[in-house]
């Protein structure tokens, strides 16, 4: 397994492009792995490339890609990268890659990690007893919380509770119809929920010919406790929830002093 990270020069026309869809992105992702065919379906049981774009800032994006064969980015360090930079310094591609293995196997219940997660929140929902179900997407901070707390435990993980001293009510927690939001009781936060609407293919849409993907995404950042090691690496590995074409699904993981960023190739 490997961790790579590469920087987008948001100046470049080409930058612009992949940003703007997530199915360019995921095109251009697959394209850096020269064994792997357009037409290949991930294992079943195997490692998948998994990818993440972290907005830090207007002119700082980052793209992260969790893989089980080394990377070579060079189309993207043409399109979307320094490619002069690149080519000045044969000791520095344009981007960074780093074993990912070694992160993996040290995994120890026990082991407190900060952690980022880009996912697509969804449940399913049926309006009258005889139609079928529906995916729909979670909408609100409330709702996205709790589609994370419900998995974290298959996930080999629990979400660290904020100390007393810290929380705004005493038990952090407050009641909407039946349910419980947990905003203030757990080191968790929720960010970059803006929905999304794309083309599926990468040619321009024509009128009724193709509609296009609506999709929701949130960024979670916050604390965890490993409980399953064994577990957590599948998840690390495999990514959380739907949509992992179109950069959902990779938790990342920080030393826990630090704030809640991934774990950074070098």
């Amino acid at each position: 397994m490997f961790l790579t990270r590469f920087r987008v020069n948001t100046a470049r026309p080409g930058a612009r492009r992949l940003l703007s869809s997530p199915q360019t992105m995921h095109a251009a992702v697959m394209s850096a792995f020269p064994t792997l065919l357009p037409t290949d379906s991930p294992p079943p049981d195997g490692p998948r490339v998994l990818w993440r774009l972290d907005h830090q800032a207007r002119a700082e994006v980052l793209l992260y890609i969790v893989s089980p064969h080394q990377p070579d980015l060079t189309h993207l360090v043409e399109q979307a990268g320094w490619p002069a930079a690149a080519a000045a310094d044969p000791h520095n591609p344009g981007w960074h890659t780093r074993p990912y293995t070694p992160l993996l196997d040290r995994l120890t219940a026990g082991d407190q990690w900060a952690f980022r997660l880009t996912a697509n929140p969804v449940h399913t929902i049926r309006r009258h007893p005889d139609e079928p179900r529906k995916i729909t997407a979670h909408l609100t901070p409330v709702h996205q919380m709790r589609w994370l707390l419900e998995r974290q435990d298959r996930c080999g993980f629990r979400i660290l509770e904020k100390p007393d001293a810290q929380r705004l009510l005493p038990s952090g927690t407050t009641h909407h119809g039946k349910h419980e939001h947990h905003g203030d009781r757990y080191e968790l936060s929720v960010s970059d929920r803006t929905p999304r609407s794309f083309d599926r293919s990468r040619e321009p849409r024509t009128s009724g010919r193709t509609k296009p993907v609506t999709l929701v995404t949130a960024t979670f950042d916050g604390r965890l406790e490993v409980t399953d090691p064994q577990a957590l690496r599948h998840t690390l590995a495999h990514g959380i929830g739907r949509a992992k074409a179109y950069g959902c699904g990779l938790i990342t993981l920080a030393p826990a002093t630090q704030r809640p960023a991934p774990q950074r190739a070098s």
